[in-house]
């Protein structure tokens, strides 16, 4: 889909449909939307005045030939509370928009964004939701698939004033959505079509594209790195494991400056191991390398924001299986930090997988954490799907982050790390064991073992296992991955000096 700026008069923009929107509240039709209810006769007003028009969130109102206007159809979609709209719910309209239109075989559309909706912020989320919108899951159909396609996409309302910020938005929207769609057709992937060593390929080919570097290791070379965390999760599968290093260096970068670590978990698929999983939805375990799609995302859109910091992310790749050589609840693993480890339960193997590319992390130069991973069920009874949980060891890195959240729109929840939790994942006979003894404090158990790798460098943890997966569409976005934490973590390196 092309998506341009157009800075001339609205009504002379040619297009299959012209969106804006309105506010739930008493004098709806004003500003902007008054100019287009005189374009075409008073009809804006007289839907209001009927009831028909109410501006509710994601009201959809659909006008066929607007007479004034060059485009064909004038779609007006409710915004809801003026007191409760943001960039947050501005992504989700425009999404929303897109969606209802595409369904309509609408090819060429324009936004017109209203008066206090014209800065650079505004122009961003508004393309960040078109791009979002216009993903589909249905790769593999052959049958009933979707192949209604919008090509073009306006923003308007802007005058040549506002175009610099405006244009400055449009582009970065580009390439932040763009690479989140980028995570979210990974993580769509079949585990059949996406095993470590493909993963590994199409991270090669991205890190070609976009000019960064990549070292992808085998198991021969974690086994000299004494990666025995990571390999203890392979070592039931068939298919042998892959680690990626992608790495991103600015051009100014001076040695001793600030390293960013981006550390990502991609279970390809996870049967749980010996600790099997039960059957009903295990097919959605393909989304268990969300964390690693998520930071081959990041990776993806920084190398062409080119951010003044050096950003490397590891991506630690398996499948966990219950093979004859799979290892079993009671087993110790040592980690390449040298600590032991009880497995207690083989389903909590990505905090295992974590653990080594923590520790490898730290051992390239990172300075500074953030690992992302569809850890814990115990998230999503905390969180349900709504929020992402945020561990941070350090207040002022994790505040940054948060405000990085909100800016992105996405949402975001601090939870505790608390040394209490520490004691519950004492061992026996190890250093530590890889679940939590007791009831309850699931996702927070499972924040303090990673918190055990990242040591005392600043790190953030954020546990994305009830976000990365819409299990049904929205308005705004089709059913599947969700690419969850990729525009915030591109906002939040871009923010690091």
């Amino acid at each position: 889909m092309d998506i341009r700026l157009d800075t001339g008069a609205f009504a002379a923009i040619e297009a299959d449909a012209l969106i804006t929107y309105v506010f739930e509240k008493d004098d709806r039709i004003e500003g902007v939307v008054a100019e287009v209810d005189r374009l075409i006769g008073g009809r804006l007003r007289q839907l209001a005045d009927s009831g028909e028009l109410a501006g509710k969130s994601l009201e959809m109102t659909l006008v066929h030939y607007p007479t004034g206007l060059a485009s064909q159809r004038l779609l007006v979609v409710g915004a809801g509370k003026p007191e409760k709209f943001g960039n947050a719910e501005l992504r989700k309209l425009a999404g929303a928009a897109l969606r209802a239109l595409k369904a309509k075989s609408v090819k060429r559309l324009a936004f017109l964004a209203p008066e206090n909706d014209r800065s650079a912020a505004a122009a961003q989320a508004i393309t960040e939701g078109l791009i979002i919108a216009d993903f589909e899951s249905d790769k593999y159909k052959t049958e009933d698939k979707n192949n209604k396609e919008v090509e073009s996409a306006v923003l308007a309302g802007w005058d040549d004033a506002g175009r610099g910020a405006a244009q400055e938005g449009l582009a970065r929207a580009l390439i932040a959505a763009g690479a989140q769609n980028f995570t979210r057709e990974l993580v769509n992937e079949p585990s059949n079509r996406l095993t470590p060593r493909l993963l590994a390929e199409r991270a090669e080919a991205m890190a070609r594209e976009v000019g960064l570097t990549i070292d992808v290791l085998d198991e021969k070379r974690m086994a000299e790195l004494k990666m025995g965390a990571l390999l203890g999760v392979a070592q039931g599968s068939a298919e042998p494991p892959r680690l990626m290093v992608v790495t991103y260096t600015p051009p100014n970068w001076r040695e001793g400056a600030p390293v960013i670590g981006l550390v990502g978990k991609a279970i390809t698929f996870d049967t749980g191991g010996i600790s099997i999983k039960p059957s009903e939805g295990m097919e959605k375990m393909k989304y268990d390398m969300a964390g690693g799609a998520t930071m081959l995302g990041v990776m993806k859109a920084l190398a062409q924001l080119q951010p003044a910091v050096k950003v490397i992310a590891v991506v630690p790749s398996t499948e966990n299986m219950p093979g004859g050589r799979a290892q079993k609840p009671g087993d110790v693993q040592m980690a390449m930090s040298g600590k032991s480890i009880e497995v207690i339960n083989t389903d909590a193997e990505g905090r295992l997988v974590l653990a080594d590319g923590l520790a490898y992390a730290r051992q390239l130069g990172c300075t500074h954490l953030v690992d992302v991973a569809t850890l814990t069920g115990a998230i999503v009874v905390a969180l349900a799907n709504v929020n992402v949980g945020v561990f941070g060891s350090h207040q002022e890195f994790t505040d940054r982050l948060l405000a990085s959240a909100r800016a992105a729109g996405e949402k975001m929840w601090p939870m505790p790390v608390d040394d209490d939790y520490r004691e519950m994942i004492k061992s026996t006979i190890a250093d530590i064991q890889n679940v939590g003894s007791g009831k309850g404090g699931g996702a927070v158990t499972a924040a303090m073992f990673l918190k055990e790798f990242a040591e005392d460098t600043p790190w953030i943890h954020l546990d994305i296992a009830g976000t990365a997966w819409l299990d049904e569409a929205k308005p705004w976005a089709a059913k599947g991955a969700s690419g969850v934490a990729v525009r915030t973590l591109v906002d939040f390196v871009m923010g690091f000096q």
